[in-house]
């Protein structure tokens, strides 16, 4: 379907864009880039929502179908050695969003063809990394301005080998939230504890009863996870610290076992501090829903991807999450995994290493027209 100048193309704005990663909201070059393509290549571009988004469009009226990139990069250092390897310190595409990108813009294949009935939406999305890019444009009147029926979105998934696709029916990704536990008590000289309240006992107790929290609150049959990510506190041998700050990630799918987990930490880290004299302040923040896929439309992305004949079996969700979700709350649509390990060492995703894998760029980008000939001539 795509020749190699098409597919050599894709990959080295992949690379271009690996190359020059831009956090969220902050994706400016890289918006301008995509923005700039989609016009010379006949698309409707409108620039803005998010700040740094981009939505194009080709043909009108209904069906109206919508495809989703991710843009933003990771706030970390890359140790690739890759000679495309990212220009700015602290900053990396660790996560295959530039992958991502470069497939949904080898769209420009939908536009040598035409778009004979219905409408293509393609929307670039900044910051789904933690700051809901997602729910920012819609906030901000993506699906008011351009509505779509149906909405899709491929993530590279290196644990899946290359030639699978998976759409599940249902739950694919985890609803997830984020905490911060200040512990606080009075400090004091390290050989006399007991002039002090225990902020370190205090804060490691918490740190243990935590992460018990979904096997002790929940069914083993209901998906949960406490995290404990971060501990910080202390500045010398002999000083017992007055302070102690703990952080970490809750993940679940359904509603009801979210309620407990956020009820229950809260819980257990006022009774951890309390039991060493000190106060805890908690500061709990809900960020993504469950990414869940319609059925209709999982069914239709199983089918394209039948036709291109990749293997099409199911696979357990991820407890990891996606503000994809946010769409799918609003819009029928199927989130999607394209296989994308690699042979020999397969670094997973947000590792200082990790490189998505070109070899399935061409598969994702067939996937995406063969989706829109499919849905728009449904």
């Amino acid at each position: 379907m795509f020749d190699t100048s098409h597919i050599n193309d894709a990959i080295a704005l992949r690379r271009d864009l690996h190359r020059h990663p831009e956090l969220g909201f902050e994706e400016h070059r890289t918006s301008e880039k995509i923005a700039t393509l989609l016009g010379e290549w006949g698309w409707r571009v409108h620039r803005g929502l998010a700040g740094t988004g981009v939505v194009a469009q080709m043909g009108q009226g209904a069906p109206v179908i919508g495809l989703r990139a991710d843009i933003d990069a990771l706030p970390m250092d890359e140790a690739t050695g890759l000679e495309y390897a990212s220009g700015t310190p602290g900053k990396m595409h660790a996560c295959g969003h530039d992958g991502h990108t470069a497939m949904l813009l080898a769209a420009r294949k939908i536009a040598e063809e035409g778009v004979k009935q219905g409408t293509v939406t393609l929307i670039f999305q900044p910051a789904e990394e933690n700051d809901g890019g997602a729910r920012v444009m819609i906030e901000q009147g993506l699906f008011r301005e351009f509505p779509v029926d149906q909405v899709y979105g491929i993530h590279n998934w290196p644990g899946l080998a290359p030639g699978r696709m998976v759409a599940r029916d249902d739950k694919m990704m985890a609803a997830f939230a984020v905490f911060e536990i200040e512990v606080s008590g009075r400090g004091g000289h390290g050989a006399m504890p007991e002039q002090s309240d225990g902020v370190i006992a205090g804060a490691a107790a918490m740190a243990s009863a935590l992460q018990e929290i979904p096997a002790r609150s929940l069914s083993p049959l209901e998906p949960g996870v406490v995290s404990v990510t971060q501990i910080h506190s202390g500045s010398a041998w002999n000083v017992c610290p007055d302070r102690a700050v703990l952080r970490g990630t809750a993940r679940w799918f359904d509603p009801a076992a979210g309620d407990t987990i956020e009820a229950r930490v809260k819980e257990v880290a006022n009774a951890c501090a309390a039991a060493q004299g000190c106060a805890a302040r908690i500061d709990y923040q809900r960020r993504y829903p469950a990414t869940i896929n319609s059925a209709a439309e999982a069914a239709v992305a199983r089918d394209v991807a039948a036709e291109m004949r990749l293997d099409t079996a199911t696979a357990a969700p991820s407890m990891a999450s996606e503000d994809f979700a946010f769409m799918l709350n609003e819009v029928p649509g199927a989130y999607i995994w394209l296989g994308a390990a690699r042979e020999g060492e397969n670094l997973g995703l947000h590792s200082a290493k990790f490189d998505f894998n070109d070899a399935v760029l061409p598969v994702g980008a067939e996937f995406w027209v063969r989706l829109v000939r499919r849905v728009l001539a449904a």
